[in-house]
Parts: structure tokens; C-alpha cells; sequence
């Protein structure tokens, strides 16, 4: 996720917001410590594309102001709040979820051979299969956005180290798959 687009970051609001405020999250501190590292690489990306030029008004162009990035307008509280209602929905797909699915999600996630869209491609075979076994009280989308949300706190509870490269895929596939979904939630 080197390049991080406005169209992500509702994506990777709503996952990292998900997470961290899910009460079974047993990486917290990394969580905090990637995202972090995110802000810092966008920034670095945003003043590398900066020309810096000045405009009619006599300001710079770029995102910046005050010397910090400017970030794309996200209400931060409606994420909270909505990320809280679906952790608790989560908390209740979760014991739906058995070992043997984490379990080959991780053996995935952890082939380094497998490119972007093999890993995407089975994560969202994965989400279908585990919908079929799932009485749906919600919409078919909802319930497949909580599915991979949960489905990534799974496999990085089980190996943390696997942090960046779950939460990217997760997150490519949120937007790929429900980008319109989250962007009406969000009241985006």
C-alpha cells in the first residue's frame, strides 16, 4: 500500500478503526505503530509529488497546511461509531468462524509467491464460503465486509507478524469489493 489514494483511506479508516476497537485484538501496539508508519510514507509521498508552486492567492500547492498533511475529509467519529456497531456484529460472526479457515488463510497469506490478486481472490472465496454457512440478518455485503474485517483480526491474532501484508490485502479488497457500501455507511 506504498501508494495510498483517497479512495483507500475510507477502506483503511473503517479496517484499522475496526480493529482497534475490537475487544479481542491482541495487536493493538503494531496496529498503532503500522498506521503510523502510514501516515509518515504518505506524507513523504504527498511532499515528493509537491511542485510547489504558488497559486493565484499566493499559497503553495500540496496538501499541506501549517506544514502537516492535510488529510482527506473523513468524519472520524461516524468511523468510530460504525466500526463499533460492526466489531459487535463481529463479535457474534466470529464463532461462526472455525480454526481450519484461519488456519489456511494464514498458510496464504505467509506464500510470498502468491501476488495481490491470488490473495484477494482467495480471501473473498473464503468470505463467500463462510456466508453460505451464516444466517444473514443483514445485507449480503454488510455481512461479507464484517466477515474479511473479522477474518483479518483471526489471522494476525494468530501472526502478528503478518500485519502489513493482511491489512493491505484486506484493504484492497474492501474497496475493490465494497467501496460504494462503505462510502454509504460513512455518509461519504
Amino acid at each position: 500500500m506504498s501508494q495510498m489514494n483517497g479512495s483507500l483511506q475510507l477502506e483503511q479508516a473503517l479496517l484499522f478503526t475496526f480493529l482497534e476497537v475490537s475487544p479481542d485484538c491482541q495487536f493493538r501496539e503494531q496496529l498503532q505503530s503500522y498506521r503510523e508508519s502510514l501516515k509518515r510514507q504518505q506524507v513523504t509521498l504527498y511532499q515528493a509529488s509537491d511542485d510547489d508552486e504558488l497559486q493565484t492567492d499566493g499559497n503553495r500547492s500540496g496538501h499541506f497546511q501549517n506544514g502537516e498533511l492535510e488529510e482527506a475529509p473523513t468524519n472520524e467519529e461516524v468511523i468510530r461509531i460504525i466500526a463499533a456497531q460492526l466489531a459487535e456484529i463481529g463479535d457474534q460472526l466470529n464463532k461462526e468462524i472455525q480454526g481450519r479457515v484461519v488456519e489456511d488463510l494464514v498458510q496464504h497469506f505467509r506464500n510470498e509467491t502468491l501476488s495481490r490478486e491470488d490473495i484477494a481472490l482467495h480471501m473473498s472465496r473464503t468470505v463467500k464460503e463462510l456466508l453460505r454457512s451464516i444466517p444473514l440478518d443483514m445485507s449480503q455485503e454488510k455481512t461479507m465486509l464484517v466477515l474479511a474485517m473479522v477474518l483479518t483480526k483471526k489471522v494476525v491474532n494468530r501472526v502478528p507478524s503478518l500485519l502489513q501484508r493482511v491489512c493491505n490485502a484486506t484493504v484492497n479488497y474492501m474497496n475493490q469489493q465494497f467501496h460504494e457500501d462503505i462510502a454509504r455507511m460513512l455518509g461519504e
